[in-house]
């Protein structure tokens, strides 16, 4: 009889065998006198709560942040716009839309994610709480989950009502970045759980005994919470429904000339330069640099276009602007208006949004201004007196107000 010469044992293989046993390795019980209140055996016993309602809320949980992710990611690339980003300058409302659909979905999910944590809330308590390393790094994942989407959630509504005491950090940043650590638990969560919410889906669940709240009933509530929550604040965005937006934190037609304000010139410092006699509005070129007071501004031919402003904190409010062409500036100084980027620069002495820059698509638009009358009189203070800038489908942070110098930069 012939003996073949055993296989050599592969280490490599040798240790992720023994690493996976450990990693699956159930653990000790936990002492039985742990088993009290929410530990005990039937704590939970609602007929309501179901894989099924919990795999139905799951996924319009999922549209809701996919729909809030995709959003917030364009708000902040057209912000800090990256080098291959190209944004264009009409239709002139689609960030207005963007964004309001962004708030919007954001509030709508508030309903959404309760009714979410409340269906899975007695998993909290499973027994035994951790039954291997596996088990506890599933739970610690889970954990970062919620954490994020109620940071989120929380934040956002925070922010739109604009009381940032509670958060002793920069909103923008942290809601970005929270975003993607989100996000990323969130791909992680629906990749272990995709079988069981198929399942769940797939098959038919006896509703409760009758008396009880359905599971059809908590969805309509729950749906019905996050329509009545829409319908209540969109009007600050969509202006027919205005009226009925008694939830919404800003109306869309209260302010100095009937439009709101997030930044006063008190506020920003410039109170006393905007206002100055001297003031003089710098135009800089590579072919020669020209400073213009007000009365030179309004010698040039003045246009009237209508533009919204759209905040990032989801209201819209559309004014009547008039001024002068930014293309008839830039080539004031030499440069070519179809090719040019523009950097704009506000009296303001410091601030993330005292400069932005003005691309190509956008300076090249005729409905693109240095604004320097809104309705039918002088811009207030607030609003950006003695010049702003006002420009289609950008965000309202990038609508530069108190205007100090422009600097035109031709591309080659």
């Amino acid at each position: 009889m012939v003996r073949h010469p055993r296989p050599p044992v592969n280490s490599r293989t040798t240790v992720l065998r023994r690493l996976a046993r450990w990693w699956l390795m159930p653990l000790p019980a936990p002492p039985a006198a742990l088993r009290r209140g929410p530990m005990r055996p039937n704590a939970f016993a609602s007929g309501l709560r179901s894989t099924r309602l919990t795999s139905q809320l799951g996924v319009a949980l999922g549209a809701t942040f996919a729909v809030c992710f995709l959003t917030g990611l364009l708000s902040h690339l057209i912000q800090h716009p990256p080098g291959w980003l190209w944004w264009p300058a009409r239709p002139v409302g689609l960030y207005r839309f963007t964004q309001g659909l962004h708030v919007a979905t954001g509030l709508a999910t508030v309903p959404l994610l309760g009714a979410k944590l409340w269906s899975v809330y007695p998993r909290l308590f499973t027994w035994p709480p951790i039954r291997s390393i596996a088990h506890a790094a599933e739970r610690a994942s889970v954990g970062v989950l919620v954490a994020a989407a109620l940071f989120q959630v929380v934040g956002g509504v925070l922010n739109i009502s604009r009381w940032y005491a509670p958060m002793p950090f920069f909103f923008t940043a942290g809601h970005y970045w929270v975003a993607w650590l989100a996000v990323g638990a969130l791909l992680v969560h629906v990749g272990v759980q995709l079988p069981v919410v198929r399942s769940a889906l797939s098959r038919a669940v006896p509703e409760p005994p009758q008396g009880r709240l359905s599971r059809r009933g908590m969805l309509g509530g729950v749906a019905a919470a996050a329509g009545l929550i829409t319908l209540t604040t969109v009007g600050q965005t969509l202006r027919p429904l205005s009226g009925l937006a008694v939830l919404a934190p800003r109306r869309p037609d209260v302010g100095p000339q009937g439009l709101p304000v997030n930044k006063t010139a008190n506020s920003a410092g410039v109170s006393a330069l905007a206002l100055d006699p001297s003031y003089r509005l710098a135009v800089v070129g590579r072919a020669g640099h020209t400073d213009l007071d007000l009365a030179a501004l309004h010698a040039f031919e003045q246009h009237t276009v209508e533009l919204p402003i759209a905040c990032v904190e989801g209201w819209s409010a559309t004014g009547r602007w008039t001024g002068v062409r930014l293309r008839d500036l830039v080539a004031l100084v030499g440069a070519d208006p179809d090719r040019a980027a523009v950097l704009i620069e506000s009296l303001e002495a410091t601030g993330r949004y005292r400069t932005s820059t003005v691309a190509p698509a956008h300076v090249r638009d005729p409905l693109t201004l240095i604004a320097l009358r809104l309705g039918s009189e002088p811009l207030h203070l607030d609003h950006g007196y003695p010049a702003r800038l006002i420009a289609p489908n950008r965000p309202g942070v990038l609508q530069t107000k108190w205007v100090a110098r422009i600097t035109v930069r031709e591309s080659s």
